[in-house]
């Protein structure tokens, strides 16, 4: 059986973030001119960020760093959902549509939480290994098996 190889596309949690950002780069596109390079860019900023966090810290191949992207995209999916409610405050999104974007974060916060569990439990399973002939300490971090 040949195995396609999928990379971060084949995350879930990835998978979420990138509808989510779909979601909101329409959702930008009806915001008021006005609002333009302010509003408007700030949900396409940290919406992007998201994913792109995820990305990268998949491509880094250690644990502890896709741990710290993975954070560093849970606070972009925070900034994002404050931008929301702002939208929401100035009248320029329905009550409707806040609570169904508040439905997306919230299954994307979990899969972001479980993925961080996951990771930090794999990270805690590598084994440490010591090297008692020049007293050194060596630690497998590498994420990707």
């Amino acid at each position: 059986m040949d195995k396609k190889y999928t990379g971060f596309e084949g995350l879930e949690v990835y998978k979420a973030a990138r509808a989510f950002r779909i979601k909101l780069s329409l959702l930008a596109k009806v915001l008021p001119a006005q609002e333009k390079f302010i509003l408007k860019d700030q949900v396409l900023r940290s919406s992007r960020s998201i994913a792109a966090n995820i990305a990268e810290g998949y491509g880094r191949y250690h644990y502890q760093e896709f741990i710290q992207f993975c954070r560093q995209a849970r606070g972009s999916l925070n900034e994002t959902l404050e931008h929301l409610i702002c939208a929401f405050d100035e009248g320029y999104i329905r009550e409707s549509q806040l609570n169904e974007l508040r439905a997306d974060f919230q299954n994307l916060l979990k899969l972001l939480n479980g993925l961080i569990n996951y990771l930090q439990k794999q990270k805690e399973l590598k084994p440490t290994t010591t090297n008692t002939t020049n007293s050194t300490t060596t630690t497998n971090t590498t994420n990707h098996p």
